[in-house]
């Protein structure tokens, strides 16, 4: 009973944290993006 528990606990932090990761990484990806259209060739 005790190690079902814990497992489930362990899935739930693990997937928190790719969760959490994943949406740095878009964050990150958005910055990027954003400062790199904003240049407009020429000017």
């Amino acid at each position: 009973m005790l190690r079902k528990i814990l497992l489930v606990l362990l899935a739930g932090i693990g997937g928190y944290f790719a969760y959490k990761k994943t949406q740095q990484s878009r964050a990150d990806k958005d910055l990027w993006s954003e400062a790199v259209d904003s240049v407009t060739p020429g000017h």
